[in-house]
């Protein structure tokens, strides 16, 4: 009577197997103890996916679950050696699968990050300073504040249109050359600037995969809403590199990768977003270190806009 059982069991894992979100799921748990939501930001799955296809593993005793506050983590739970064996042919199967490449990059992204709290804690004080009201209290003076906390830094804003987020940075840094393909952007930016008396703020026309400035000059690139409109996103992070000064960091605002067709129509958009994974190698490959990329913001009406936020320091120079 035993053997029916047992192939019963052996069908059942097979089933558990033969789907390729699940050996996705089951590749990143290979080496790592990961909770639903890492597992989301890795896999740009949706959550009850997930956990449907975790549940499933879990059943099927491949994976074992364990709570830590309102969390889930889930990690590899081989019971036998044929169990082990069948785990090795679907990590196999994971590894030719076209996500594979993106899913290690993300896996390597949020594993680094694990130490950081300081977008938990951002989460946190976000939540609360939106909960309640108080006369005064709003982001726009925050933003302001922090400026003033600013080092007097050289800053490019590369893609800055009419120089919006320019005008702000040049309040205190030390010079600001902002970038537009546009000429009328250029001509109207240049135009405030002297109007306003911001001597420190210098409009130059160029693109972004080849901006007009010097290799080596400024202390921080600044890419917001821009990227999307670039030939070669790639090329673009390349140039940033090229014109930091050694120690200096680029910061990158923009889209996570969406559907929302109608965008190059709308707003002339070049790329629909990108993917974490996309630009964690694009600034890998550039040469940057200390890497972060963070979904920071998230737009209630449809179609649900995703802001992501990326940075990376230029190596240090190498003594001869």
């Amino acid at each position: 009577m035993g053997q029916p059982a047992g192939v019963s069991d052996t069908l059942k894992a097979l089933r558990a197997l033969a789907d390729p979100t699940r050996l996705r799921l089951l590749s990143l748990l290979e080496h790592e103890e990961l909770s639903v939501n890492e597992l989301q930001e890795i896999t740009r799955l949706g959550q009850s996916r997930i956990s449907t296809h975790l549940g499933l593993l879990h059943e099927s005793g491949f994976v074992t679950a364990r709570r830590e506050g309102k969390r889930t983590f889930y990690r590899i739970a081989p019971r036998s050696q044929e169990d082990r064996e069948l785990v090795q042919v679907g990590v196999r199967g994971a590894q030719e699968l076209p996500e594979r490449s993106a899913d290690v990059i993300n896996l390597r992204r949020v594993i680094a990050r694990r130490s950081e709290q300081a977008e938990k804690y951002f989460n946190e004080v976000a939540g609360r300073f939106d909960r309640s009201y108080g006369p005064g209290r709003s982001w726009q003076a925050f933003g302001h504040m922090l400026l003033r906390i600013l080092p007097p830094l050289e800053v490019a804003d590369l893609g800055s249109g009419e120089g919006l987020l320019s005008e702000l940075l040049a309040l205190r840094c030390r010079k600001v050359i902002a970038v537009d393909n546009s000429e009328k952007m250029v001509e109207y930016g240049a135009a405030r600037a002297k109007k306003n008396g911001m001597t420190n703020l210098e409009f130059r026309q160029g693109n972004l995969e080849d901006p007009p400035i010097e290799a080596d000059t400024v202390d921080l690139v600044i890419l917001s809403q821009a990227l999307h409109h670039a030939e070669s996103p790639a090329r673009a992070i390349q140039s940033a590199y090229r014109i930091l000064k050694p120690g200096g960091q680029v910061m990158i605002l923009d889209l996570v990768k969406h559907r929302f067709e109608r965008a190059r129509e709308l707003y002339g958009d070049r790329w629909h977003g990108f993917a974490e994974a996309d630009l964690q190698d694009w600034m890998e490959k550039a040469g940057f270190r200390r890497i972060e990329i963070t979904v920071v913001a998230r737009e209630e009406a449809p179609p649900h806009f995703e802001t992501l936020l990326a940075s990376g320091i230029k190596s240090e120079r190498t003594k001869s």
